[in-house]
Parts: structure tokens; sequence; C-alpha cells
């Protein structure tokens, strides 16, 4: 599971003359002061390095580039755009340590590496029960029928121009598989944070409400309790979702992301986006709708995706995605590489709302400070927050613990372990830590 380094993965510290004692104590005093003044004193550190590297004749500085003194490349050599070469080492990982035969597979998403809340859909996790399908949507149809006489009053099939054709709706939400993390149930302390959160990701899908289509085709809302989701892939994805869901207009018949057409391993060109609810829901390449009045209890809601409880039983239809977060930067597999300021960042997210707060440690839980939530905040998507820290240098436990709009407050280990036990392998949304040695390598940890 060893990840190709790239450049940001190494965290660049300030230079040793950027802080001294004063600032840290500005820093206990109250952040704001802090960054002004070590805005100003890092404004002359810069200033005094570029003298110096003038002096010393830097080429960087002084001697211009091939690409400032040549014609570079023209927009029709690459009409699709593609990353920099520089950044090849970013990119979506396969864990060998997961269910995979032939096509059967998990990639993980480097959240290490991403910024704000958006992950390119280029680096959308993906989790595959049969492998996917690049569908011509031309021949692909969505049909939408009912188990019995009385739920719906004309069931039809739609083409995808059809619903194409209908008013559109975008939305931002995060989409994260049942399973993510699940390998730290046993502690199983696998070594970056694409592998321990790697199956989430954030992204703006374009959309009708399915329920716009149920009413279309006469659906009876006071007799229909679930709708039963159904893929065209090889294994025949079906979920049971409740109509409570589906009522509230959230759930989505989506057929954009992220500005454009789904990617084909994100289900081209129809998928359900289900907001809140494990990633196994989001039914990839949608064929069928069936309303209902009962789960179905399919072969991947009756042996899968279930949990495990202490006393031998199951918890099934344990959907919703509890609130959660984890610290991206500094994470599992980085190293800081000399003491001083840093910036510890990461991501919180609910499957119940929005989130409200999110709190970091550097001791192992015994004192917490309330990080700064940047940028949106929605309902059910990625929620970015970072907060400033000085490393002295000695052992540190990094932890974040955010908590949402219902009151709910992310739960340590022991906590969840006293309800739910050791051995399930889904729905783990503990909190997560990251210890930091002396030498500034920081490694997966778990802390009751």
């Amino acid at each position: 599971m060893a990840e190709q380094p790239i450049q940001r993965g190494r965290l660049r510290p300030a230079p040793e003359h950027f802080l001294n004692e004063a600032d840290v104590q500005a820093v206990e005093a109250g952040r704001r002061g802090f960054l002004r003044k070590a805005l100003v004193t890092a404004s002359a550190a810069m200033a005094a390095t570029t003298v110096a590297r003038a002096e010393d004749g830097d080429p960087a500085i002084l001697t211009l580039p091939p690409w400032t003194t040549s014609l570079g490349q023209p927009v029709a050599a690459r009409p699709y755009g593609l990353p920099s070469q520089y950044e090849k080492g970013l990119q979506r990982r396969e864990s060998p340590g997961l269910t995979r035969m032939s096509q059967v597979s998990v990639a993980f998403t480097p959240l290490q590496g991403l910024f704000g809340i958006v992950t390119p859909s280029g680096l959308h996790f993906e989790r595959h029960h049969q492998g996917w399908s690049d569908i011509d949507p031309s021949k692909h149809r969505l049909m939408i029928n009912a188990s019995d006489d009385g739920f719906i009053r004309a069931p039809r099939v739609y083409t995808v121009d059809d619903i194409l054709r209908l008013p559109p709706v975008s939305r931002m939400h995060f989409i994260e598989c049942g399973a993510n993390t699940g390998m730290e149930w046993g502690n199983v302390a696998v070594p970056t944070v694409q592998y321990t959160h790697g199956m989430l990701s954030c992204s703006e899908f374009t959309g009708v409400p399915l329920r716009t289509l149920l009413d279309d085709c006469g659906v009876n809302w006071k007799k229909a309790r679930y709708v039963l989701a159904e893929g065209a892939d090889g294994s025949s994805m079906t979920r049971t979702i409740p109509i409570e869901l589906v009522e509230s207009g959230e759930v989505l018949v989506a057929y954009g992301q992220n500005g454009e057409m789904l990617r084909p391993e994100n289900g081209y060109p129809l998928r359900l986006v289900v907001p809140g609810v494990q990633g196994v829901s989001w039914v990839k390449w949608l064929r069928r709708i069936e309303v209902g009045d009962q789960p179905w209890a399919t072969k991947d809601e009756a042996i899968h995706y279930v949990d495990l409880l202490p006393g031998g039983q199951h918890r099934q239809y344990t959907s919703i995605q509890e609130c959660k977060s984890v610290i991206t930067t500094p994470s599992g597999g980085q190293m800081l590489l000399d003491k001083g300021f840093y910036n510890i960042s990461g991501l919180a997210w609910s499957g119940r709302g929005k989130i409200t707060r999110v709190d970091v440690s550097t001791d192992g839980g015994v004192n917490w400070r309330s990080a700064r939530i940047d940028g949106p905040v929605h309902g059910k998507c990625l929620t970015r927050f970072n907060i400033d820290w000085v490393w002295d240098g000695r052992p540190a436990i990094l932890q974040s613990r955010a908590v949402d709009d219902t009151g709910y407050v992310q739960p340590r280990y022991g906590q969840l372990r006293a309800v739910r036990g050791t051995k399930s392998i889904y729905h783990n949304n503990a909190i997560q830590s990251w210890k930091v040695a002396e030498t500034g390598e920081v490694s997966n940890v778990q802390v009751l």
C-alpha cells in the first residue's frame, strides 16, 4: 500500500527565526494577535531571504527559464485539461488488503493532497462490485414500476434525453462508503489518511429529484413506504431506500458531476444521489426504481453492509453516515521537517445535517481548541477546518472532533466500541489519531 510521495506530502516548516518564545505565548493569548505578528515576521524573513539569494546570484531569480523565453503549447495540444506532470503522484490507489477479485475493487481518494471541499472527478473514490462500464446513453433506460397495484398509477420508462429535458437542480454533497475506516475496527493501523478515510469524496451533483419522476408516474405517497434502486452493472446492485428520503426531494437521479457529465466509473449516464446515506445506496448506472411498502432484503443488504453487535445481532439498514472528521495534514506518512508553526487542516461531515464545530487536540484528547471553519458550510457536505499549531519538537498526538447541528458529538474509540464491539466492518466514525514523533514522522495510532 505504499504511496508515491508528492511535494506537498512533506510539510515544509518556516525558517527557524520565524517563531520564538514570544510568538508561542501569543498563540496561547489569541490566534488573531499571533497571526498578525507571524505575518509581519514572515514578510521580513522572506524579504531578507530574497535579498540574500539575489546577492548570491540565485539562478531561479536571475536567469529566465525556457518557458519564459519561448512559446508555450497551443490549446489544441490538450483539448481536455489534465493535471500537471508534476502532480502525477497524486492519484487514487487500490488496497490489496480489501476484497479484490478481478473487477471487484476499491480506489481510495488522496485526501492528504486536496484543498477545500471539492474532490476532482478524476480523484473521486471508486467502489465496484462487478467492474465499471462506459454505457451508451442512447441505449440506456430508467424504468419506474411498482411491486403491487396501487403504489403508482402509470409505470414509465425514461430515456436519458427525457431526464435531461426536465428542470435540473445542483447540490453539493459528500459520499462515503459504509466501510470507510473499516480496517481500523480491528486495530489495523493502515499507514495514511488515503487508506484510513479515502473512501470519501465530495462533488456538486446535477440531476432531477427522484420525487419529480415519481410524481410523473402518479405515486401513491400515502401507501408507498420504500423504493428499490437497481443498477445496470454486472452485479445488479440493488438497495432499499426509505420513501421519506425521496419525498423530501433530496434524492436525485443525477447525470452531472462537477459541471460535466458523470464519469463512467461514477455511474454514467445516470446514478442515484442519496445525501447523508452510505455510498452503496447511491446506485450507479441506475436502470430501475421499484415502489413498495416493505424492504426488499436483497443480497447486498441482507448479508453485506450490516453491523455485527456484541450480542451477536446484526443492525440492518443502518445507512446514515454519522458525524465524523479527520485531520488530513499533518497525517500518516507525512513528515514535519522542523519545529515551528504549522497549519493543521482537515475535513468534517455529517449525514444528518451541517457541521457546527470542530475541535482539535494536539495532546491526545486532554485539551481541545475550536478550529476555524473555512469556506462554505452545506448540509450533508464536506466542511474544511484549519487551526494554527506551533510544534515544539516533542511527541504529539493530533485529533479532531466534529459536532453537527443535531448536537451529535463524534465519539472516541472507547465510546463507540462500548456500544458496537470490535467485530464491525461498517460505520466507523470514531476519532482518528495521528502520532507525531520527535523525528517529525507522522503515523497512525489508536487512542481509546
